[in-house]
Order: structure tokens, then sequence, then C-alpha cells
């Protein structure tokens, strides 16, 4: 993905984008051809929006490449799930490996893309995703840390606002990192961000302006 210099083209027809609608908009940005890892939780909805002749091949950090949608009825094979756990199919082609291989290719710069959830993006490109600090959480870092570094291309999908209101596109991230100035594009219900050393550029916004956006965040939003 190369940087754009375009006006942000913003969507003020419609509301925020569903999840399924996001997960769609992240599947249309994924180079054909490309090697991917969806994190835990809604990236994996990208899964069911991936054309089947694009030639992607899904990697799951419990040791799959070929992984196929979510699979349901019949399909079902307690013995098949992704690393959230959730019954998956498998395309022709299909490997197994072991765990410790797995995370050798998504730290040894194997993976070309990796979509991962987030508590929080940096205008920088910072990411914590793995724990809020609150006492009673419970650290769940996964793999994140080695899909940080690891992928060639970090996209997060997240809502841009926490249930209270709360902006979770931020000037700097206050919960534990996972990674430092890893995130390339920011994929949320209110629009489409990228992120980097020059700061937070606006591609999309769904249901709203940037000029509104502008008075909701903290982050100085660019055009």
């Amino acid at each position: 993905m190369t940087p754009t210099t375009t006006q942000p083209v913003e969507h003020t027809d419609r509301g925020p984008l569903s999840t399924d609608e996001l997960a769609a908009r992240i599947a249309r940005d994924i180079p054909p051809g490309s090697y991917v890892n969806l994190g835990i939780g809604q990236p994996t909805r990208v899964a069911e929006h991936l054309s089947a002749d694009a030639g992607i091949v899904l990697h799951t950090e419990n040791g799959m490449l070929g992984m196929g949608p979510a699979a349901t009825g019949d399909e079902v094979d307690p013995d098949l799930t992704n690393a959230g756990k959730v019954p998956v199919t498998e395309l022709p082609g299909a490997a197994y490996f072991h765990h410790a291989d797995s995370f050798a290719m998504m730290r040894g710069g194997h993976l070309d893309v990796c979509v991962l959830g987030a508590f929080q993006v940096s205008q920088a490109g910072d990411l914590a995703n793995w724990h809020t600090g609150d006492p009673d959480a419970i650290p769940a870092v996964g793999g994140a840390m080695d899909l940080a570094v690891g992928a060639r291309q970090v996209l997060v999908m997240m809502k841009l606002f926490t249930r209270d209101g709360a902006p979770k596109l931020v000037p700097a991230c206050t919960y534990p990192l996972t990674g430092t100035a890893c995130v390339g594009r920011v994929y949320t219900d209110h629009g489409v961000f990228a992120t980097g050393p020059d700061g937070v550029r606006v591609l999309e916004t769904y249901g709203t302006t940037v000029a509104e956006l502008r008075e909701r965040l903290s982050v100085d939003l660019l055009i």
C-alpha cells in the first residue's frame, strides 16, 4: 500500500460501517497473492470477504496455511480451528505445521500482511492491543508482538471510539505497547487512516466528515 496524497472521500450519505462492511473494506486492500495473518476476534471476519481468485493465503499462528472461511453446519471439525478456536474450513493445498514453525514464519518476515485488533493506536503507528492495564483485565498478547514486528504490513481493525466515547486513535498510547511505529493503516467504523512519522492522514470517512472527526479526536488529522 503506497501513501496517498489525494483528498479524503467523505461518505456522508450513510452511517458508520458495520463489522462485516469494515471486514469487506479491509479485504479490498489486501494485494492478490499475499500471505496474511488475521488476528483473533473481528479481524477473522476478513476471511469471509476475500476473493477466491485473488490467491491470498491465510496463515494461523496455531499452525496452518491455506485457511478458508469459517466453518458452518456439517463443515465444522472440532480439530480444525483458527487461533481463536473458531472452526474454520481448509482450502485445497492447505498445510499444517508445528506451533514453533508458525511463529518462525511470523517473526522471520514471511507474512505480507497481518490484520490485528487494538485497544489503542497512536498517531505514530504505535500499537497497544494486549492489555488495558486494568487490575482485573486478563493479558492476552498471543502472537501479536511477533506479528507487529514480523509482518511487512500491519493493518488494524477497530472501532474508532470506546463505548464511553473515548478515542482509540490517540496522540500517544496510554496502554502497554505491543509494538512501536508498526501500524501502517487503521480501519475503523468511522473512517480509514494512514499512520506514520508525519501523523495521521485521513483516507475515507463514513457517516461523518473530517471536520467532525477533528472535534472528537486529539490527533492532528492530515488531508
